[in-house]
């Protein structure tokens, strides 16, 4: 596949997360009725999408070790939780775990000519 294919995919994904953490933690299953703070991990997810939608490397790179507290709160979540934030802890952990499969795949997929040299002679 192509970095054009892996952009889309990790676009997508982030965008997904994004609507399913507001979603979750305003309406379908927040912590307390009416919201709660935990909203704020969908604004923190605003931070990388203009360079993940743009296919800015240095963004991909970090979003990798970003990532993986979402994945970590889904798992932990999706073990805790009863009910409808169950099955939102579950989404949450496949959209993390995409994206963070995908920003990976883009990272490898864009380096330049002489990291692939290296990389192959190892």
């Amino acid at each position: 596949m192509t970095a054009q294919r892996y952009q889309f995919i990790a676009s997508a994904s982030l965008i997904a997360l994004i609507f399913l953490c507001l979603g979750w933690e305003l309406w379908w299953a927040p912590l307390r009725p009416g919201g709660s703070w935990l909203v704020l991990k969908a604004v923190l997810l605003l931070a990388p999408l203009f360079g993940i939608l743009r296919g800015k490397r240095y963004t991909y790179k970090w979003m990798s070790l970003f990532i993986q507290f979402y994945l970590l709160e889904g798992l932990v979540r999706a073990t805790s939780e009863q009910g409808v934030a169950q099955w939102l802890a579950i989404g949450e952990t496949v959209l993390a775990a995409i994206l963070f499969v995908s920003v990976i795949l883009f990272i490898r997929a864009t380096r330049g000519p002489q990291m692939k040299k290296a990389a192959s002679a190892s």
